[in-house]
């Protein structure tokens, strides 16, 4: 069986209708439970208080913001090579969950450094490149919008996806870029004397888990969504042709 079958969409509407259902109940569960532990059941941090909770939220939003825009490099290469029409039309679904989880990792940035940092907002080198992402996203969206013709959108867009990817990355290691800047090293670091104590550690990685369900049951809606749309506008360009 090749993975290009899946790239019909009839198959494609097929399989995702089965996936759907304990996809979508599995990212409650595990998001649920994840925000549940990480909030009521662990302790404060004897530094940051209660405030290190927004971590449960934070990282996980922050980390699929970037996952995403990464999905959708992927699905925009394999339309620019390929031409299979799912792959544009899931790129184009992906990107206002994408977007979603870029402006709750903004958002919750700002809540946890306030109180850290004294500032709700800081031009710090990762902070900026990850509000570029939000913008890239905002662009890539309303691109989709503009642009009547799908084929012809599907391509502008996956070019400033492919642009777009510079600051992904960035947003991702922008503190090995520059050793400057207010915002912590990776929450999960492994090295010594930086590793998150296990209390927090375990919830939150139930919480990346539950997140990246999350995103995977919107996707599959919104995908659906995209092809039944496509199709929609197929019939009636074939009714006004006729």
């Amino acid at each position: 069986m090749s993975i290009w079958e899946y790239a019909n969409p009839k198959r494609f509407m097929e399989v995702s209708g089965r996936l759907l259902p304990p996809v979508a109940a599995l990212a409650v569960l595990t998001a649920g439970t994840g925000l549940v532990w990480g909030f009521f059941l662990t302790p404060d941090d004897f530094r940051q208080g209660s405030t290190v909770k927004i971590v449960f939220v934070h990282v996980p939003a922050a980390m699929m913001a970037i996952n995403a825009w990464v999905m959708m490099l992927v699905a925009s290469l394999i339309w620019l090579i390929r031409r299979h029409h799912v792959s544009a039309l899931a790129a184009r679904a992906a990107a206002p969950v994408g977007l979603t989880f870029t402006l709750i990792g903004l958002a919750t940035g700002a809540l946890w450094g306030q109180p850290m940092w004294g500032t709700w907002w800081e031009w710090d080198p990762r902070l900026t490149s990850f509000l570029i992402l939000a913008l890239f996203y905002m662009g890539y969206i309303a691109l989709w919008q503009a642009v009547e013709n799908p084929d012809t959108a599907a391509d502008l867009t996956a070019v400033l996806c492919l642009v777009g990817t510079v600051f992904a990355v960035i947003s991702r290691y922008a503190l090995l870029f520059w050793n400057q800047g207010l915002h912590q090293g990776a929450s999960l670091s492994v090295a010594p004397g930086e590793r998150m104590d296990a209390a927090f550690r375990h919830p939150l990685y139930l919480c990346m888990v539950g997140f990246a369900l999350v995103f995977v049951a919107l996707l599959l809606v919104r995908t659906r969504t995209e092809i039944r749309a496509r199709r929609l506008h197929a019939l009636l360009q074939r009714e006004r042709m006729a």
